[in-house]
């Protein structure tokens, strides 16, 4: 056949290059968020010594866990959907830090991972963080299907921190009411809605 071609040691590596340049949307994610500040309340409930165990298989990274649930947040996925759409899509392969022959969380480490912390009452925190770093960058995410997940850069608009609470509290500054000029330039259109506990 014509369009077959035998496979490359590097194909891999051009076809996320590829899916890089048709946007990817978790690349800009992973660009714009500093995973290290979710590592304090994330040692706070897993360096418990009854959290600890050194039998069985060595427990996946953290991180890659937490990473996991935003996207399962995103993407609007089930936990055995979860699994599937790791084992089968590179883009989040690659979000999480997995290669190919990497072993994949199954659904129930997925489920054990998300009741250990709101079990432990950290997973509204997590995510309060995960939300405020998108708002420091002002990224914000758009979810729906797994075809549609995105993240869209809004105008930067350098609210004070009282202000953005006012915004989305429903409320406009007191103080931009006076100066109809800014009010204008100002977006205080709702956009923080809850969702599987990530605010859009």
């Amino acid at each position: 056949m014509k369009h077959i071609n035998p496979l490359g040691m590097f194909d891999e590596h051009f076809l996320l290059e590829k899916l890089t340049k048709l946007n990817d949307p978790l690349v800009k994610l992973e660009a714009h968020i500093d995973w290290k500040i979710f590592e304090p309340l994330l040692d706070i409930v897993f360096n418990k010594p009854q959290k600890s165990s050194h039998t069985g298989r060595p427990p996946f990274d953290r991180i890659l866990m937490f990473k996991l649930l935003i996207l399962q947040s995103l993407y609007n996925l089930s936990d055995d959907q979860m699994e599937y759409q790791i084992t089968d899509r590179l883009t989040f392969k690659r979000f999480l830090g997995l290669k190919s022959s990497d072993r994949v969380p199954d659904s129930k480490t997925i489920w054990n991972f998300r009741e250990t912390l709101i079990l432990e009452d950290v997973i509204a925190p997590l995510f309060y963080r995960f939300n405020q770093a998108l708002d420091d960058q002002s990224i914000f995410a758009s979810t729906g299907q797994i075809v549609d997940a995105s993240f869209v850069e809004a105008p930067r608009q350098r609210n004070t921190r009282e202000e953005n609470k006012e915004i989305k509290a429903g409320k406009t500054p007191e103080a931009w009411k006076e100066k109809p000029h800014k009010l204008r330039q100002k977006d205080v259109d709702a956009r923080w809605v809850k969702k599987n506990h990530i605010v859009f």
